[in-house]
Order: structure tokens, then C-alpha cells, then sequence
């Protein structure tokens, strides 16, 4: 008995083409480039407390405290990841030409509040546990 096996398509291994797709790219595009420059203006904080009251630090600076500050630093790329949740919705507004500026806006506003909540965290949580 002979089997047939059907013939693939055309569009095999291709991703489908879709409105959603689209939007997520045209996020993505702008941005991924600016996460970047969002985590190194939260390294610069964290690294300019160490500098800044280096004996105060040094005690903290072992293997598990590098672990923490890994998790914490992916906590806020979980948060920045956010901004894709006010992005697409926004994409299908009729917003258009202020699309971008409110994306700037909401860069700018996003990068400030973690700047605040990231030297708020290391004054008030690690600082005063240090000795």
C-alpha cells in the first residue's frame, strides 16, 4: 500500500504576515535601540553609589549580592518591556504623527522613574544594611 504525502505549501517556514506582527516590529524598532541606553543610565547610578561611598560598599560586593543586583537588573528590563503594552494599543489610535512623541515621552518619563526608583532602592533598602 502506497501513502501520498501531501506537497508543502508555499508559504512553508514563512511567519505570517499579520497587522499584530507588524505593530510589534514597528516597536520593537524603536524601542530596543533605547534600552540600551536605558541600562547604562541605570549602571551609571549604581555605579557612581559604589564609587561615591566605595568603603561604605565594599563589605556588600560578595557573589550573592552580584546575584541580586543581576535579578534586579532584569526586573528592570521586565519593566522597561512595559512600555510594548501602551505601544501597539497606541499603533492602532488614530494618534499618528504624535505617535512618536508620545513614544519619546513615555521614554523619557519611563527612564526618569527608574532613575528616581533605582537610587530610592540602593539610599533607603541597601545603604543603611550596609556595614
Amino acid at each position: 500500500m502506497e501513502t501520498t504525502h501531501p506537497a508543502p505549501s508555499p508559504d512553508f517556514g514563512r511567519s505570517p504576515s499579520s497587522p499584530f506582527r507588524a505593530q510589534l516590529a514597528d516597536a520593537a524598532r524603536f524601542w530596543e535601540p533605547r534600552r540600551l541606553l536605558y541600562n547604562f543610565i541605570l549602571a551609571a547610578v549604581t555605579l557612581t553609589w559604589i564609587l561615591a561611598t566605595w568603603p561604605h560598599f565594599r563589605p556588600a560586593l560578595t557573589l550573592t549580592s552580584l546575584f541580586l543586583m543581576s535579578i534586579l537588573a532584569l526586573l528592570a528590563n521586565a519593566c522597561y518591556s512595559v512600555a510594548y503594552f501602551v505601544d501597539i494599543p497606541l499603533q492602532s489610535s488614530s494618534a499618528g504623527a504624535s505617535r512618536n512623541r508620545f513614544r519619546w515621552g513615555l521614554w523619557i518619563l519611563g527612564t526618569l522613574f527608574a532613575f528616581v526608583l533605582a537610587n530610592y532602592w540602593i539610599a533607603d533598602e541597601i545603604y543603611p544594611d550596609v556595614h
